[in-house]
Order: C-alpha cells, then structure tokens, then sequence
C-alpha cells in the first residue's frame, strides 16, 4: 500500500470541502470527534456518518454514506481495520474523490479495490495532522 506524496495530499486538503467521517463519536473525548472538530474549526464542512447518533458537532448525522446528498470530496474512516473494505464500497458508490483511513487502520483488501476504482487512497494517517502540515 503506498500512499500519495506529501505533495498531492497538500493539493488534497487545499481543494476539498466536504467531508464525510465514517465512525464520527458524538463523545468529545474520542479522537473521531477531537479531529472532526479540527477539520471543521479549520473551515471544513463536517458530514457524521453514525447511525447511533442524531448530531455531532452542531451537524446531523447520517446513518450510511448513501445517505448523504451532494458530493463528498474526502470520505474519513474511524472504523476498525477489517471495516474498510464493507465501507470502501459503500465510498465508492457515492463517488468520493479520496478515501482516508484514520492513524492505525489500513486494509490491503479495500485498498487494492479502491485502486481498482481510481479513488485516491490514505491509509493510517491522520487528517488533522496532514492539515497542519499545509496550514
């Protein structure tokens, strides 16, 4: 699995605005809901991707990917590894751009399909860390 360079994930985070986080707590002290709300405070719109939850940072959650109306430009996964390949799917079906696996979750499985599909792919790194590279 190889990531994209530095380079692209700065043009990434400089050119997208919706993002979809698959696994958004509405706990304050989970590390979903601590870099969603980085991303949002940094002028990211924030899409919770929880069926368990009704709003999570002011925004309303939704149960599933599909969902959500409009395009995504960054689907972000705080699931567990063996999860992405279920969710992988489900992201391309609603034709995200990119597909970013959180800090400690990858899967060669979804990661091999995703190529297969063309969808830019991140696996463990950490969005709010890669954005204040670029900030």
């Amino acid at each position: 699995m190889q990531n994209p360079t530095d380079t692209e994930i700065k043009d990434i985070l400089l050119n997208s605005k919706r993002i979809a986080v698959v696994g958004l707590s509405n706990n304050p002290n989970r590390t979903s809901y601590t870099v969603s709300e980085a991303m949002q405070n940094a002028g990211y719109t924030i899409i919770p991707v929880n069926p368990n939850a009704d709003k999570v940072l002011g925004e309303k959650a939704v149960a599933r990917l599909q969902d959500i109306e409009g395009h995504v430009d960054i689907v972000n996964v705080f699931r567990r590894s063996e999860f992405l390949p279920e969710v992988a799917k489900d992201a391309v079906e609603i034709g995200t751009d990119v597909f970013w696996a959180q800090l400690g979750v990858a899967n060669a499985e979804a990661y091999d399909y995703l190529q297969e599909q063309q969808v830019t792919t991140v696996m463990d790194r950490c969005i709010k860390v890669e954005h204040t590279k670029v900030t």
